[in-house]
């Protein structure tokens, strides 16, 4: 008798190709956190302004600013702000501070789409906390306040924006984002606004833990 063999084809699928197009988007903000910064005027008053263009290393912060604008001007004559970071509900307040400009007159390359108002807290319907370690004020609705001092502004390399770098020296937590006990802030409950290609969005449901993650296992 003849052993007959059978062979098992194995069909291998090769993933689908994706296309990619070549694009020059206006802007690249890509998932960026929002904040409001809190500075001090000349007259001693707070101007508060959203910016998009922020993110964290160690205990430095570095800030993206339009030079021309009145968060700009007051960090370069006194080196104090709050970093103030809105929880994802709050866009709107976010929002009607976007069109504001504290610096007067409005500056030219602003005055198509921005107008004047030295009380932006009020103009926004939040209210202005005292800080502990410096003058400006911190934002009592945010969630987590990062009180800093400037230690660095210089101009970015194309030299249309002010690249600015804060050394954080005090954080204040909503006990509602901390976890019990520690001084983490759970990231189960904290969520920040994120804006998207100049739209805001919150953040989805949690898909893993890094290897580095201090936060202790739910």
């Amino acid at each position: 008798m003849t052993a007959v063999r059978s062979a098992t084809m194995t069909i291998s699928h090769s993933p689908p190709v994706t296309e990619h197009l070549t694009i020059n988007p206006s802007i690249l903000y890509f998932g960026t956190p929002v904040a409001l910064l809190s500075t001090e005027n000349d007259d001693g008053s707070a101007n508060l302004a959203p910016v998009s263009s922020v993110w964290a290393l160690d205990q430095v912060v570095v800030l993206g600013l339009g030079g021309e604008g009145q968060t700009a001007h007051n960090l370069a004559a006194r080196p104090e702000l709050v970093i103030n970071l809105p929880a994802a509900e709050q866009w709107e307040a976010v929002e009607r501070l976007a069109p504001l400009t504290g610096r007067h007159p409005v500056p030219m390359a602003k005055r198509d789409r921005f107008r004047h108002e030295p009380a932006k807290f009020e103009a926004a319907g939040l209210r202005a906390q005292p800080s502990r370690c410096v003058r400006p004020p911190r934002v009592a609705e945010c969630p987590l306040h990062l009180e800093a001092r400037v230690t660095r502004i210089h101009a970015d390399v194309t030299d249309s924006f002010l690249i600015v770098e804060a050394h954080v020296l005090a954080v204040h937590a909503d006990a509602r984002i901390v976890v019990p006990g520690t001084d983490h802030v759970d990231p189960a409950t904290w969520h920040p606004l994120i804006y998207n290609f100049r739209h805001y969005f919150g953040l989805g449901a949690e898909l893993g833990r890094s290897f580095r993650s201090e936060t202790p296992a739910g």
